[in-house]
């Protein structure tokens, strides 16, 4: 079973996974305005996220505005919402598995649970940041494809915002969490077996004299 100081590292990047997590749902940067081609005015900008639509003024105001209808939305945003939140409460859950099999806390008092419990944490941290990187690489790669596409008019043209590399790195903390857990989590092998062979090997009791 991994040390308290592994549990503590595989927190922390949990943490800060679901944190990042957190961010790209939250914060409208998935998608940015490109100035390629004829599209040079740069008086306002256009921010894209999983909720909202905002347009920066170069003033510094910023209009945000709601997405209309969820059925207008293009597929990788549609899946990339349900992803990025089921991705959040699997890194949650996880956090809150880990705290009670983890070396540094006393919930769990049984060593022989713990490291089944840790390896559930673990396996939760791994679906977690999984999914988080599968739903920004799904967005960035159509973002990619429609600024390389020539029939795609320049101001319909976007470029990846500070979100997608956000769930990037997030995922990544999130799968190397998860992955220390699942590697450290292993039972303890000879504990109680070895005792009792050592009792049952010992040296016999003395016979006794009878008279």
């Amino acid at each position: 079973m991994g040390s308290a100081a592994v549990h503590m590292v595989c927190v922390a990047l949990g943490v800060l996974g679901l944190i990042g997590a957190i961010v790209c749902c939250a914060v409208p940067r998935w998608k940015v305005s490109s100035f390629v081609g004829s599209n040079i005015v740069t008086a306002q900008s256009s921010h894209e996220g999983l909720w909202t639509n905002c347009i920066v003024q170069s003033t510094g105001q910023q209009q945000c505005k709601n997405y209309d209808s969820l059925l207008v939305l293009p597929s990788d945003l549609q899946a990339a919402r349900a992803m990025v939140i089921i991705s959040s409460m699997l890194a949650v859950l996880g956090l809150l598995i880990l705290f009670c099999g983890a070396d540094f806390t006393t919930c769990v008092q049984n060593e022989d649970a713990k490291p089944k419990i840790n390896l559930v944490a673990g396996v939760g941290l791994l679906l977690s940041g999984l999914l988080l990187i599968i739903a920004v690489s799904w967005s960035a790669h159509n973002v990619v494809r429609n600024f390389n596409d020539p029939l795609v008019p320049s101001s319909q043209k976007r470029e990846l915002g500070a979100c997608i590399f956000i769930g990037w790195g997030a995922g990544v903390l999130l799968l190397l969490g998860g992955g220390l857990l699942c590697c450290f989590s292993r039972p303890r092998s000879g504990g109680s077996g070895g005792a009792a062979k050592y009792y049952s090997g010992g040296a016999s009791a003395p016979a006794k004299n009878y008279v």
